[in-house]
């Protein structure tokens, strides 16, 4: 990552965000960059659970092996296949043989949804997830992503709406966690024109994350211009300087 960029970044950040928790990138590589192999799971897990270590300082590289849960391999690009009967597992189940987990209305608006829903193969073999701070020269994330309470994700929405002339710089896809931090913000960075992808509203990952945070994933093109927006955008004005003293006490609060 260019070092010029990190540290604008991190000085604006303490500025405007008061020392919020700094965000996660990820990146697919041949190579470790020197992020630890997750450890490998026999029991179903979900890698959502991992991402608070990588908040903490750590990082972790996936592939195909260490991932324990289907839907995370297919999310990350490592597998194209569903499980059996996924249409009933997301909408009502099948009796004494797949439990439902009701998010679809019927088996019917699975498929249908399943035929729209974009792919992601995984372009080189390891997912490398790495804590902002510990980004170097040589690592090229493909998104930068924020877990944030409502004030700071107001202040993230803004920021990636100031130069737009549309209503949608933010997309929200219906998708597992893992797909709203990884797989769609993957696909926005290599479109032309990159939007914001607000997620973490899976009720199956949901249980992993700290109340009363989302994820606000910026695709890598997109956080380039952001973070040079950012000294001339509404964050310099006394209405956000409100917001930014409640952050403020926020994250006091949060660290008592």
């Amino acid at each position: 990552m260019n070092p010029q960029l990190k540290s604008d970044f991190i000085i604006r950040w303490k500025k405007y965000f008061n020392n919020s928790p700094l965000p996660i990138a990820f990146f697919f590589s041949n190579e470790l960059h020197g992020a630890k192999v997750a450890k490998k799971n026999e029991a179903h897990h979900c890698m959502i659970a991992d991402l608070s270590k990588v908040s903490r300082g750590q990082s972790l590289a996936y592939n195909a092996g260490n991932i324990g849960c289907r839907g995370g391999r297919r999310y990350c690009g490592f597998s194209d296949t569903l499980a059996p009967d996924f249409e009933f597992f997301l909408s009502y189940g099948i009796p004494g043989k797949v439990k439902g987990e009701r998010y679809k209305k019927d088996p019917e608006t699975v498929i249908e949804l399943m035929k729209n829903t974009p792919r992601l193969q995984a372009p080189a073999e390891w997912l490398i997830i790495k804590p902002f701070i510990e980004l170097g020269v040589d690592d090229e994330p493909e998104a930068i992503v924020f877990f944030a309470t409502p004030d700071v994700l107001a202040g993230l929405f803004t920021l990636a709406n100031y130069d737009r002339k549309d209503l949608y710089g933010v997309k929200s896809p219906f998708c597992a966690g893992c797909g709203s931090v990884i797989q769609y913000p993957w696909l926005e960075n290599k479109s032309e024109n990159p939007d914001c992808i607000l997620g973490m509203f899976d009720s199956s990952a949901r249980p992993y994350v700290q109340s009363g945070l989302l994820s606000f994933a910026i695709p890598m093109k997109r956080f380039e211009k952001l973070v040079g927006y950012m000294d001339e955008s509404f964050l310099i004005t006394e209405t956000w300087e409100v917001m930014g003293k409640r952050i403020s006490r926020q994250v006091e609060t949060a660290a008592d």
